[in-house]
Protein backbone atom coordinates (compact mmCIF):
# COMPACT_ATOMS: atom_id res chain seq x y z
CA UNK A 1 0.00 0.00 0.00
CA UNK A 2 2.98 2.74 0.86
CA UNK A 3 4.73 1.21 -2.65
CA UNK A 4 1.70 2.56 -4.38
CA UNK A 5 0.90 5.60 -2.30
CA UNK A 6 4.77 6.88 -3.30
CA UNK A 7 4.53 6.15 -6.59
CA UNK A 8 1.14 7.58 -7.36
CA UNK A 9 2.27 11.00 -4.76
CA UNK A 10 5.67 11.51 -6.72
CA UNK A 11 3.91 11.19 -10.43
CA UNK A 12 1.20 14.05 -8.99
CA UNK A 13 3.80 15.99 -7.54
CA UNK A 14 6.64 15.76 -10.14
CA UNK A 15 4.30 15.85 -13.49
CA UNK A 16 1.27 17.82 -11.65
CA UNK A 17 3.78 20.31 -10.81
CA UNK A 18 4.78 20.86 -14.00
CA UNK A 19 1.35 21.38 -15.65
CA UNK A 20 0.37 23.94 -12.88
CA UNK A 21 3.57 25.93 -13.85
CA UNK A 22 2.64 25.58 -17.49
CA UNK A 23 -0.51 27.37 -16.63
CA UNK A 24 0.85 29.72 -14.49
CA UNK A 25 3.19 31.04 -17.54
CA UNK A 26 1.37 30.50 -20.03
CA UNK A 27 -2.17 29.87 -19.31
CA UNK A 28 -5.14 32.04 -17.99
CA UNK A 29 -4.06 31.60 -14.34
CA UNK A 30 -0.62 34.07 -15.03
CA UNK A 31 -2.14 36.96 -13.66
CA UNK A 32 -2.50 34.65 -10.12
CA UNK A 33 1.32 33.98 -9.87
CA UNK A 34 2.24 36.04 -7.14
CA UNK A 35 -0.51 34.84 -5.26
CA UNK A 36 0.71 30.98 -5.57
CA UNK A 37 4.35 32.32 -4.19
CA UNK A 38 2.73 33.20 -1.23
CA UNK A 39 0.35 29.84 -0.96
CA UNK A 40 3.84 27.95 -1.29
CA UNK A 41 5.56 29.80 0.89
CA UNK A 42 2.95 29.06 3.69
CA UNK A 43 2.04 25.25 2.83
CA UNK A 44 5.99 24.60 2.54
CA UNK A 45 6.79 26.56 6.20
CA UNK A 46 3.56 24.47 7.46
CA UNK A 47 5.15 21.16 6.33
CA UNK A 48 8.24 21.52 8.03
CA UNK A 49 7.62 23.19 11.52
CA UNK A 50 4.69 21.70 12.13
CA UNK A 51 4.53 17.98 10.78
CA UNK A 52 7.81 17.04 9.54
CA UNK A 53 10.11 18.55 12.60
CA UNK A 54 7.35 17.62 14.94
CA UNK A 55 7.90 13.62 14.07
CA UNK A 56 11.43 13.58 13.67
CA UNK A 57 11.73 15.05 17.35
CA UNK A 58 9.50 12.71 18.57
CA UNK A 59 11.93 10.04 17.90
CA UNK A 60 14.74 8.81 20.02
CA UNK A 61 17.62 10.59 18.43
CA UNK A 62 18.87 13.61 20.20
CA UNK A 63 17.25 17.04 19.81
CA UNK A 64 21.25 18.42 19.01
CA UNK A 65 21.64 16.03 16.36
CA UNK A 66 18.62 16.91 14.36
CA UNK A 67 19.68 20.60 15.18
CA UNK A 68 22.99 19.92 13.35
CA UNK A 69 21.45 18.01 10.45
CA UNK A 70 19.02 21.26 10.27
CA UNK A 71 21.60 23.34 10.06
CA UNK A 72 23.94 21.13 7.76
CA UNK A 73 21.07 20.91 5.61
CA UNK A 74 20.76 24.83 5.38
CA UNK A 75 24.11 25.08 4.59
CA UNK A 76 23.67 22.19 2.13
CA UNK A 77 20.74 24.06 0.05
CA UNK A 78 22.15 27.52 -0.01
CA UNK A 79 25.56 25.84 -1.66
CA UNK A 80 23.19 23.88 -4.33
CA UNK A 81 21.46 27.01 -4.88
CA UNK A 82 24.76 28.53 -5.09
CA UNK A 83 26.36 26.37 -7.67
CA UNK A 84 22.94 26.37 -9.66
CA UNK A 85 22.49 30.08 -10.15
CA UNK A 86 26.59 29.96 -11.52
CA UNK A 87 25.49 27.20 -13.57
CA UNK A 88 22.46 28.93 -15.82
CA UNK A 89 24.39 32.57 -15.32
CA UNK A 90 27.02 30.46 -17.59
CA UNK A 91 25.20 28.98 -19.77
CA UNK A 92 22.64 32.11 -20.41
CA UNK A 93 25.94 33.69 -21.02
CA UNK A 94 27.01 31.41 -23.81
CA UNK A 95 23.53 31.48 -25.60
CA UNK A 96 23.83 35.64 -25.56
CA UNK A 97 27.39 35.68 -26.99
CA UNK A 98 26.66 34.29 -30.33
CA UNK A 99 23.11 36.83 -30.54
CA UNK A 100 25.32 39.64 -29.72
CA UNK A 101 27.94 37.98 -32.93
CA UNK A 102 25.43 37.28 -35.24
CA UNK A 103 25.42 41.21 -36.55
CA UNK A 104 29.16 41.02 -37.06
CA UNK A 105 28.63 37.35 -38.47
CA UNK A 106 25.52 36.25 -39.11
CA UNK A 107 26.42 33.36 -40.96
CA UNK A 108 29.40 31.57 -38.60
CA UNK A 109 27.86 32.40 -35.79
CA UNK A 110 24.04 31.33 -36.63
CA UNK A 111 25.43 28.03 -36.42
CA UNK A 112 26.83 28.45 -33.37
CA UNK A 113 23.90 29.63 -31.88
CA UNK A 114 21.59 26.74 -33.27
CA UNK A 115 23.98 24.65 -31.13
CA UNK A 116 24.64 26.98 -28.10
CA UNK A 117 20.65 26.81 -27.44
CA UNK A 118 20.15 23.10 -26.70
CA UNK A 119 22.81 22.45 -25.21
CA UNK A 120 21.78 25.01 -22.62
CA UNK A 121 18.46 23.68 -22.24
CA UNK A 122 19.60 19.94 -21.73
CA UNK A 123 21.87 21.64 -19.20
CA UNK A 124 18.62 23.00 -17.47
CA UNK A 125 16.74 19.96 -17.60
CA UNK A 126 19.93 17.42 -15.91
CA UNK A 127 19.78 19.60 -13.06
CA UNK A 128 16.07 19.73 -12.91
CA UNK A 129 16.00 15.81 -13.04
CA UNK A 130 18.36 15.49 -10.19
CA UNK A 131 16.27 17.91 -7.58
CA UNK A 132 13.46 16.12 -8.59
CA UNK A 133 15.11 12.66 -7.90
CA UNK A 134 15.88 14.09 -4.58
CA UNK A 135 12.36 15.54 -3.58
CA UNK A 136 11.14 11.86 -4.53
CA UNK A 137 13.57 10.64 -1.92
CA UNK A 138 12.14 13.24 0.56
CA UNK A 139 8.51 12.17 -0.06
CA UNK A 140 9.05 8.43 0.36
CA UNK A 141 10.69 8.98 3.45
CA UNK A 142 7.76 10.62 4.74
CA UNK A 143 5.32 8.42 3.36
CA UNK A 144 7.43 5.27 5.43
CA UNK A 145 7.21 7.18 8.82
CA UNK A 146 3.31 7.71 8.03
CA UNK A 147 0.75 7.90 5.51
CA UNK A 148 -0.44 11.27 6.73
CA UNK A 149 3.18 12.90 6.66
CA UNK A 150 3.37 11.52 2.85
CA UNK A 151 0.24 13.22 1.70
CA UNK A 152 1.30 16.66 2.84
CA UNK A 153 5.03 16.34 2.17
CA UNK A 154 3.96 15.66 -1.44
CA UNK A 155 1.50 18.44 -1.51
CA UNK A 156 4.62 20.94 -0.63
CA UNK A 157 6.93 19.60 -2.87
CA UNK A 158 4.44 20.30 -5.37
CA UNK A 159 3.92 23.74 -4.54
CA UNK A 160 7.55 24.26 -4.24
CA UNK A 161 8.12 22.94 -7.20
CA UNK A 162 5.74 24.81 -9.02
CA UNK A 163 8.26 28.58 -9.45
CA UNK A 164 11.24 25.85 -10.38
CA UNK A 165 9.54 24.34 -12.98
CA UNK A 166 8.35 28.28 -13.94
CA UNK A 167 11.38 29.08 -14.40
CA UNK A 168 12.74 26.02 -16.29
CA UNK A 169 9.79 26.67 -18.67
CA UNK A 170 11.02 30.36 -19.45
CA UNK A 171 14.43 28.80 -20.07
CA UNK A 172 13.81 26.62 -22.28
CA UNK A 173 11.66 28.52 -24.58
CA UNK A 174 14.34 31.17 -24.72
CA UNK A 175 15.99 28.73 -27.39
CA UNK A 176 13.10 27.11 -28.86
CA UNK A 177 9.50 29.00 -28.80
CA UNK A 178 7.75 25.45 -29.05
CA UNK A 179 5.00 25.71 -25.60
CA UNK A 180 4.73 22.24 -26.52
CA UNK A 181 7.87 20.80 -26.83
CA UNK A 182 9.13 22.85 -23.42
CA UNK A 183 6.22 20.96 -21.68
CA UNK A 184 6.93 17.71 -22.66
CA UNK A 185 10.58 18.02 -21.36
CA UNK A 186 9.88 19.57 -18.92
CA UNK A 187 7.74 16.83 -17.51
CA UNK A 188 9.57 14.02 -18.48
CA UNK A 189 12.49 15.49 -15.55
CA UNK A 190 9.72 15.86 -13.46
CA UNK A 191 8.61 12.33 -13.46
CA UNK A 192 12.15 11.80 -12.31
CA UNK A 193 10.38 12.23 -8.94
CA UNK A 194 8.91 8.91 -9.08
CA UNK A 195 12.32 6.98 -9.58
CA UNK A 196 13.34 9.20 -6.15
CA UNK A 197 10.52 7.87 -4.83
CA UNK A 198 11.42 3.86 -5.36
CA UNK A 199 14.66 4.61 -4.32
CA UNK A 200 13.75 6.61 -1.55
CA UNK A 201 11.35 3.67 -0.70
CA UNK A 202 14.43 1.12 -1.20
CA UNK A 203 16.41 3.13 0.76
CA UNK A 204 14.59 4.35 3.83
CA UNK A 205 13.37 1.10 4.45
CA UNK A 206 16.10 -0.60 5.41
CA UNK A 207 17.53 2.34 7.07
CA UNK A 208 14.68 2.77 9.66
CA UNK A 209 17.14 4.40 12.38
CA UNK A 210 17.98 7.27 9.71
CA UNK A 211 14.69 8.59 9.28
CA UNK A 212 14.72 11.15 11.78
CA UNK A 213 17.45 12.70 9.74
CA UNK A 214 15.51 12.15 6.40
CA UNK A 215 12.36 13.75 7.88
CA UNK A 216 15.09 16.76 9.52
CA UNK A 217 16.66 17.23 5.77
CA UNK A 218 13.20 17.35 3.84
CA UNK A 219 12.19 20.23 6.77
CA UNK A 220 15.80 21.77 5.76
CA UNK A 221 15.14 21.78 1.72
CA UNK A 222 11.67 23.29 2.47
CA UNK A 223 12.57 26.22 5.05
CA UNK A 224 15.05 27.25 2.56
CA UNK A 225 13.44 27.10 -0.47
CA UNK A 226 10.44 29.43 1.51
CA UNK A 227 13.09 31.58 3.58
CA UNK A 228 15.62 32.00 0.46
CA UNK A 229 13.64 31.52 -2.49
CA UNK A 230 10.12 32.22 -2.78
CA UNK A 231 9.56 34.85 -0.04
CA UNK A 232 12.24 37.18 -1.28
CA UNK A 233 10.30 37.55 -4.43
CA UNK A 234 6.87 38.85 -2.49
CA UNK A 235 9.30 41.04 -0.62
CA UNK A 236 8.51 44.24 -2.71
CA UNK A 237 6.89 47.62 -1.95
CA UNK A 238 3.26 46.96 -2.57
CA UNK A 239 -0.10 48.66 -1.53
CA UNK A 240 -1.72 47.97 1.75
CA UNK A 241 -4.39 45.86 -0.13
CA UNK A 242 -2.05 44.11 -1.51
CA UNK A 243 0.23 43.23 1.18
CA UNK A 244 -3.00 41.90 2.97
CA UNK A 245 -3.50 39.83 0.17
CA UNK A 246 -0.27 38.23 0.42
CA UNK A 247 -0.64 37.53 3.93
CA UNK A 248 -3.82 36.56 3.13
CA UNK A 249 -2.20 33.58 0.81
CA UNK A 250 0.93 32.77 3.02
CA UNK A 251 -2.48 31.98 5.59
CA UNK A 252 -4.38 29.57 3.11
CA UNK A 253 -1.01 27.68 2.90
CA UNK A 254 -1.09 26.69 6.26
CA UNK A 255 -4.43 26.49 6.43
CA UNK A 256 -4.36 23.92 3.72
CA UNK A 257 -1.95 21.87 4.78
CA UNK A 258 -3.37 21.73 8.55
CA UNK A 259 -6.78 20.39 6.60
CA UNK A 260 -4.88 17.92 4.72
CA UNK A 261 -3.62 16.66 7.41
CA UNK A 262 -7.07 16.17 9.34
CA UNK A 263 -7.91 14.72 6.07
CA UNK A 264 -5.42 12.05 6.16
CA UNK A 265 -5.14 11.29 9.83
CA UNK A 266 -8.65 10.91 9.41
Amino acid sequence: MIFIAIVMATLTAGIGSVWLAALLSFGVLARYTQHMLSLAAGALLATAFMHLLPEAFESQVGAHDLFITLLGGLIFFFLLDKAELWHHGHEHHQDLLPEHAQAHDPVGDSHQHDQAAPAGAWAVLTGDSVHCFGDGVLIASAFIANMRLGVIAALAVLAHEVPHHMGDLMVLRSGDRNKRVALVKVSLAGAVTALGGLTGYWLVDRLQDYLPYFLVLASSSFIYVALADLIPQLQTRLTARQTLAQVAWLLVGIALVTWVSGLAHG
